[in-house]
Formats: structure tokens, sequence, C-alpha cells
């Protein structure tokens, strides 16, 4: 076996990670005697070398026996341990104990403030589990790996430091980490302080004015506006003094900027003690004022904010996302838009910009888009360096607090396990534990780049919100709040006893911060001014701007052929497979004007324009690479070692990124993600491409509360483009429509743009007009599946370099047009069945007009193109989806005005051809499918 395989072996086999502790031990006593070990380990060590003298085998010595051999070899004598061979028994014992607390000290912590949770009995703690008993507790035995600064302890020493570190106020989580380097890392910053470092005073007067801003506050609006929503922090006050200590420690790794997501438990505190959002303005909010001046505006507890505050690493910029009520819903948006700031600062590693999400217990454990956000932190497309997520553990959801109705896990937590992130539990009443265990987090994640969840067990003082009487469904549990007293409250008390701080010094803070407050003065205490505005993102060239539908797309077809013919340049050496080669072949004739232009070659035309012009470009989805229906083939694959090639990436030096990405199988974190990236890019063309387009609806939530709603909500500008694959093909009811009517019902006050172009020069300008246009809207567009290589779906390079997008397409036909007494209005690819069945059967009075733009409704083009036909008598819309489907409903309003613009009464009388209303989008059987279509398109133009 070759070294390189032994080693893969080692770290990978069941003697090394988590149990290589264990096993040590098991050696150590097969050592001193062989029988008291178990059969078959027996047999295994008996193939080792012996301790006292090199193996007598000629190969090299593999990883596994090598460390067996190093551990026999530094094993201590008689002299420096116990003589007899019980006393070696009872050392690994011991060793097995320390392992033991490792794995499940956590279960015994004190993490709960209000002393609710059920003690479980954990066997593994106990003496007796491991053959110990209360005469052992003066002897002395090897520490092993433990962090005590001293080789050997007695057995009493060595169980106090355990409970200590492990028992008390943090539960620490990590023994399911298989790198053995970030256990070790963790158990040295934990137990080398017994989890409790020894903070000085002015630390500990930190953390009690940070307390006593948090009480402060919320103290200060139930007086103002009892029984008014807040969602208030009450009870979970150190969320506080934890957030202000992960900023403060994030600025001395050097981090720029700090975004933070979570939904509405204690965000009005964040928003007023940490960020510096006003006092005044959010009495203003409480008193139903309006702040915003376009739009619908949100609740005060959903808005989002931004600022800078000072650390003693320098400026760093805080951003708290906008958050809907669905709770989870901003977590993959706050790392689509940490991410887009890493990329603009060339920042591979996340050192500069660090997420921060903020969960409820219940909605941690419940919602899987938390599933799919932890699924994509390690992926190439959607890492961010790693996320400090905290949960503000309420220990209720709503209304439901029984364990067995809230969850399947033991802790609200465990998902994060999938990741191998560990998960500090820690006591919300004990302000320094908190400050310590995010000490410890912070750190972690900038070591490993790895996410860290901080679980604060804490408890909700008051209802859901503050208009709900909790006792009705939790009696015992707001019995024990009533009598509880606050953080502060224990805190302060403590530092008295300590003799660190004076009662009057604790009720002057308390003075001072309500004298802040009434006044109106800032009360985030490291709040910068006058900010640094090279922080910030600049929307200003992409504000205040009407709605247009035209932008001048043209490009000059010199520079347009030599695009061309960079984007179908691939290296020598790279063997491409046969089917591609021809792909890239034909759109090398295409770029010389000896083919008709194709789908693919129009849309990666359009990439490597707006590269060549500076923007750069993310597209991701489940499989963008070649394009669900192979019509891409953006990434090149090597038939020779498998390496790929993105001639995309290399359309001229220095370029802005070109970045491309099959996504995870997932769609609502993934456009949650997508989403988030395009409000901090203005300048880019951002992409998210379903499989198919009806799989959208697993995202529905995101375009409901964000993509269709943000803009008018939150004054949020956002420029995503949707590409849905959208076309009645006879697949069945799953694989044939991307639910355009859900679109259009959401479209209103120019909020987004629904489109469906059906030809190459079509997509090419539209995708151009997205991003040159400083309009900055969502695009959807229904893209196709059979017109990508239709033979009648073709342009010419003069469309392309001469054009623009259309939002209406006239008849392609030479007919006279005072012939034409029908207009057949229709979108997508069964134009391209009408124009058959036209041209079959020498229909010369009906013209077919494209609808390429849904919305914003084209009146204006669209009424220009019917008042050419004077002597018109019928219009007709045709669609392919049923009847309750597609544009009908929502767009026949528009079609009837337009039309009795031409000819009073030539809208009441608009007819419609499609299939009859249906419960599915489409047929599952092709037959059905066939007829259904051939009798639309005869309805159309002959019925």
């Amino acid at each position: 076996m070759q070294e390189g395989t032994m080693e893969l072996m080692w770290r990978t086999s069941h003697v090394s990670g988590g149990n290589a502790h264990y096993v040590e031990a098991l050696y150590e006593q097969y050592l001193v005697d062989p029988s008291e070990v178990p059969d078959e380990w027996r047999n295994y060590f008996d193939q080792l070398p012996r301790p006292e003298g090199a193996p007598s085998h000629d190969v090299p010595l593999s990883p596994i026996r090598d460390q067996f051999y190093q551990l026999a070899q530094n094993r201590r004598g008689p002299a420096a341990g116990p003589a007899d061979s019980g006393e070696n028994k009872k050392q690994v014992k011991v060793l097995q104990l320390i392992n033991a607390y490792r794995f499940r000290g956590h279960q015994r912590a004190d993490i709960d403030p209000l002393g609710l949770r059920s003690p479980t009995p954990i066997p593994d703690l106990e003496l007796s589990f491991h053959q110990l008993t209360d005469a052992d507790m003066e002897t002395s035995f090897q520490t092993g790996s433990l962090f005590l600064g001293k080789d050997q302890a007695p057995l009493k020493e060595i169980v106090e430091v355990l409970e200590q570190t492990y028992c008390r106020s943090i539960g620490c989580e990590f023994m399911h980490i298989v790198n053995t380097d970030e256990k070790r890392w963790l158990q040295q910053r934990f137990e080398s302080v017994r989890s409790k470092p020894d903070y000085s005073v002015d630390v500990r007067k930190h953390i009690l004015e940070r307390l006593t801003a948090a009480e402060g506050l919320e103290s200060y609006l139930a007086s103002k506006y009892p029984g008014t929503k807040r969602f208030g922090l009450e009870g979970g006050e150190t969320f506080i003094p934890m957030v202000d200590e992960i900023i403060q420690r994030t600025g001395n790794y050097g981090t720029k900027e700090v975004v933070i997501g979570m939904a509405h438990r204690g965000r009005l505190n964040l928003l007023v003690n940490l960020l510096g959002k006003s006092p005044s303005e959010l009495i203003d909010e409480f008193d139903g004022k309006k702040v915003i001046q376009q739009g619908s505006g949100d609740v005060k507890y959903h808005q989002g904010f931004s600022s800078n505050v000072m650390t003693e690493g320098g400026e760093v910029h805080l951003a708290l996302a906008f958050n809907p009520s669905h709770l989870e819903i901003v977590s993959p948006v706050v790392e689509g838009s940490v991410r887009a700031r890493q990329d603009r600062r060339d920042d591979s590693e996340g050192a500069k910009v660090l997420p921060v999400v903020v969960h409820g217990d219940a909605a941690f454990a419940g919602q899987g888009v938390v599933m799919e956000t932890f699924q994509m932190s390690q992926t190439r497309g959607y890492k961010t360096g790693g996320t400090v997520h905290i949960v503000i553990n309420n220990q209720v959801g709503f209304t439901t607090s029984r364990p067995d109705d809230a969850r399947s896990t033991e802790y609200c937590t465990d998902i994060a396990k999938m990741v191998q992130a560990p998960i500090f539990h820690v006591n919300g009443d004990d302000p320094e534990a908190v400050i310590h265990a995010t000490q410890v987090a912070v750190d972690y994640r900038y070591q490993f780049n790895k996410d860290v969840v901080i679980d604060l067990v804490c408890y909700r003082k008051r209802g859901h919100n503050e208009a709900d009487e909790p006792s009705g469904t939790q009696p015992l549990m707001y019995q024990k709040i009533k009598s509880h007293k606050s953080s502060r409250e224990l805190y302060v008390a403590s530092l008295v006893q300590q003799g660190m701080i004076s009662e009057d010094e604790a009720s002057a803070m308390v003075e001072k911060y309500r004298e802040d407050l009434v006044a109106g003065n800032h009360v985030a205490n490291a709040l910068v001014k006058q900010p640094n505005t090279e922080l910030f993102v600049d929307w200003t060239p992409y504000l205040g701007h009407e709605w247009t539908g035209d932008a001048d797309t043209s490009i000059d077809m010199t520079r347009m052929q030599r695009l061309a013919a960079k984007m179908c340049e691939v290296p020598e050496g790279i063997e491409v497979q046969r089917q591609v080669a021809k792909i890239y072949e034909d759109r090398r004739k295409m770029a010389a004007g000896d083919l008709a232009v194709n789908w693919g070659f129009g849309e990666t035309l359009a990439y490597a324009t707006l590269l060549d012009e500076g923007h750069p470009i993310r597209l991701t989805g489940q499989d963008t690479g070649r394009g669900t229906f192979s019509h891409r083939h953006a990434v090149v694959h090597n038939q020779k070692d498998g390496s790929t090639y993105v001639p995309l990436e290399y359309i001229k030096e220095g370029q802005p990124n070109f970045t491309i990405r099959d996504s995870f199988l997932s769609e609502e974190a993934a456009l949650a993600f997508e989403y988030g990236y395009s409000t901090t890019t203005p300048n880019a063309l951002i992409i998210w491409e379903a499989q198919f387009g009806d799989f959208a609806n697993g995202a529905q939530v995101v375009i409901d509360q964000f993509i269709s709603s943000g803009e008018t909500k939150w004054g949020r500008l956002c420029g995503l483009t949707m590409l849905l694959p959208h076309g009645y093909e006879g697949q069945g009811p799953e694989h044939s429509s991307a639910r355009l009517e859900r679109f259009l019902q959401l479209c209103a006050e120019h909020n987004m743009q629904v489109c469906m172009p059906t030809t190459p020069a079509q997509i090419f300008h539209l995708l151009r007009r997205q991003v040159i246009r400083p309009l900055r809207k969502p695009l959807v567009i229904m893209s196709p599946k059979s017109l990508l290589r239709h033979k009648e779906a073709t342009s010419t390079l003069e469309d392309l370099a001469n054009g623009r997008f259309e939002m209406v397409l006239p008849d392609q036909g030479k007919r006279d047009a005072e012939s034409v007494k029908r207009v057949v209005l229709c979108s997508g690819k069964v134009y391209y069945d009408l124009a058959s069945y036209r041209a079959e059967n020498g229909n010369d009075d009906v013209a077919i007009v494209r609808l390429e733009q849904i919305y914003p409704f084209p009146k204006e083009e669209l009424y220009e193109v019917f008042k050419t036909y004077p002597n018109l008598e019928q219009v007709v819309w045709c669609q392919e989806e049923p009847l309750n489907q597609g544009a009908w409903y929502q767009s026949q309003h528009h079609m009837r005005l337009v039309a009795d613009m031409v000819k009073e009464g030539l809208g009441r009388d608009l007819k419609f051809a499609g299939r009859p209303a249906s419960a599915a989008p489409a047929s599952g059987y092709m037959s059905v499918h066939v007829e259904q279509q051939r009798q639309l398109v005869e309805d159309a133009i002959t019925g």
C-alpha cells in the first residue's frame, strides 16, 4: 500500500478523529495487560511494533503503526506513574472520563437561566461508569491532552477542571468535528481558562454598560408604549453585549464590513444601541409618523439600517438587512450580500466582510432554508468564509414550548452539526460566559473560515409580542419569569459583591442612559458621526430614474465579431467532447456570418459584450455551465483530465469577473442568495436560472417578499434577472409552466419586468438592456426550451449589432396591411406554431403580433402596431397555457384598452384561444398535448 494511501487511511480511520483518545487509552491498557482489552483490539494491537525496539518488518512504517509506535516510545515508565497493573487500568479510565466530558459535558451544563431544563442522567460522566470511585480522588493520574498546565494531577482536580470547563454556564459541542486541529484548538480555548476568563474591571464595566443600555431601552419603550408590538429583548439582554463584542473583535481582525440578518426579537434594541439609529426617529415610528417618503413602507421591526462604528482595528461598516416576517429567509440573503462585498474587495478568504445571522430557536430548528444555507456555506459559488450564527433561544416558539412538539432533536441547534460547526450553548444570565463564548466563536471563524453557532439560552419576559398574554399557554414558565431577576440585576449584584462597582455607579449608568434617550441622543457609544463613505456601495447613478423600456444596446459590428471569435477560443491541449466541439465550431461560423445566429450564441455573446464594457457577470443555478437543455456550454470540460475552461473568463486583459457556477440543488436559499448579491452590486448582471421554470415555486417566498416588493417596502433596488425555462413541449405538468400568472399577479407600480423573448437577438438585447440602462428592476424571463434549437428561431449578426429589445414584434410576413382583418396576439414559442399553420393554410388576412414584454405592458408600442391595420375587425389572444393560467387574466384589460384605442368596440370582442381551464399546468399525455396544441392554434387563426 502506498504511503499517501496509508496517510489518507489514518485520517479517515476509526482510530483517528474523535476516537483517537479512546484508542490510545486502549493501547496503553494493552501494553500493561493484553488480556484486559477486547479480542478484536488485542488482535489489532498484536500486529503493531513492540515499544522495546524498532519494527521488524522491512516496509516503511504506516502512519497508523507509527502513531502507536510513537505513543509507546513516549509512554512514561513505571517510575512516573502508578506501579501496579490495577492503577494502570484506572489511568486508562481517567483518560476515557476526560473524553466523556468533552463529548457530553454540555448535557449537564447549567445553561438555562430559568432552571426549567429537565436533568438527563449522563452515565458517561459518573465515576462508576469508568470503574473509578471516590477513593481514587486523591490519586494522581496522567492528564493526557487535557489543558491543565501540568502532566499529572489528582483525579479530584481533573474532575473539578472538567466540571468547571464543560458543565457550568457554557455547554460546548465540538467533538462531532472531524478535524483534529479544530478540536484541539477549541479544547485549549475552553480548558485553559476553565471556560471562565478573569476579565479586567474595565471590561466588566463595559459589559454592564451595554447590559444597562439593552435593559434601559426596553424599559423606556414599555413605559411609554405599553402593549405596543416591539418584540422586545427582555430576558435576552445579553444579546447586546454579545453583538458589541463581535463587532469590536472583528474590527481587530481588520474586517471592514459586518452584515447582520435577524428577525424581530431584539431588532429595535440592536438598531438603537449598536447601529446608532436615532432614538427620536424610533419614537416617530412608534407614533406612526411616515418616515419613508415613497412606497408602502414597512413595520419598524422589519426595517434595515447601516452605519459605521469605530473599533480598535479601525472603522467598520455595519449593515442590518431588511427582513420580512418569514423568519429565516434573510439568512441566505445576508450570505449573498456578503459574498458580493467580498468579491468587490477581492476578499476570497472572507477576511474583510463578516456575516452575522441571528435566529430564533424554533425557526432555527423548523425552517428548511436554515439547512440550505448551511449546505451552501462551503461551496465554491456561495461560501463567505464562515458565518457567526446567534440563536436567541427563548425556549418557546410562539406558544409551543414542549420540545417533542418543536423538534425531533435534543437541541434546536443540532442542524448545524451537518457542516461540523461548533456549537456553544451559553446561559444568558452569565454575561461573562456570553462574552467568552463570543470571543471563541469569532476567533474560530477567522482561524478556520467556517460557521460557528452561539446558542444564547434565555427567555422572553413577555409573550410572542407585547400584546400577548403568555401565561395562558406557559403557566409554569411565566410563574418563574415573574420572580426572576434580570440579567443586569444579577450582574450588578455579582460585581458589587466582588467590590468592582458600587450600587451608586450602577444606578448612575441607568440614569445617564435614560437621559440620553429622552433627549434623543445617539446611544451607540462607538458610532462614527462622519463615516468613511468609501465603505459604502454607491447606488447614486441608479436612483431617481423613471420607467423606460428603451436603451441603446447596439454594438459596432467589427467589435462584436472580435468578441464573438474570442468567446469561441479553446486553447490547444483541451480535448473538447464531440457534440460540444460541434457547438463551438458552429458558433465560429455564426461569428463569421456563415450561419444564422442561434439562442446559445446570442445569449453568450451578450455576456461577452458586457464583460468587455466593464460589467461583472454572475450566473448560477442548477446545470448553468452546460445549460439544462444543452444550449450554453459556457464551461468546457477537458475530456483528458476533467479540468474545465471558461472562454468568457478570457475576453480581455483586466476584465471584470465572470462567475458561472452549478448550484447545489436548492431554489429557496439559492435565489435568496442571488437577491442579496444583486442588492449589493448595482453595476453587474446577476442571473439565477431555474432548472425548469416551475421549479422556482420552491423559492416563492423570495419572489413574494423580496423580489416583487422589496423596493416599495424598503426602497431597496435590485437588478436581479431570473431565467425560467417555460414552454409546452408535451413533457407533463411539472416541466411546462413557469407559472407566468403568479408573476403577473405580483406586478404593480412598475416593480419588475416580465418578458418572453422569442429570438436570439431579443435575448441579446434584453440582457444588455438590463445592465446598460441605469434603471434597476428585477427581470423575469420566461426563457425557452425547444426554441433553443428551433430552425426558425434565429437572427442575423445585423440584428444583434444594430437592433434593440423590441417590446412588441410586428408581423414578420410581407402581407398587405389593408388586407389584415384579424390580429393574433401571442407570447413565446406558440408564435412559431401559429406562423407555421398560417403558412400551410394560406390565411393571409391574419397578422401575428408578438408581445415580448408582458409587464410593464407596452401599450404605446402595441398601439403603434395595431394602427397599421386600417381594416382590423378582430383581435385574438393566443396562449399555450390553460385559461386560468398564463397572461390572460392579468393582461386582458391592457389588450382591450389598446384595441379600443384603434377601433371602438374592438376590445370588447377580444377573443381567447388556449387550453381549457385546468387544475394542473399541462397534460401528462403526449397525444392529449398534441391535440390541445393543434386546437388552440386552429382557434386562433380561423376560429
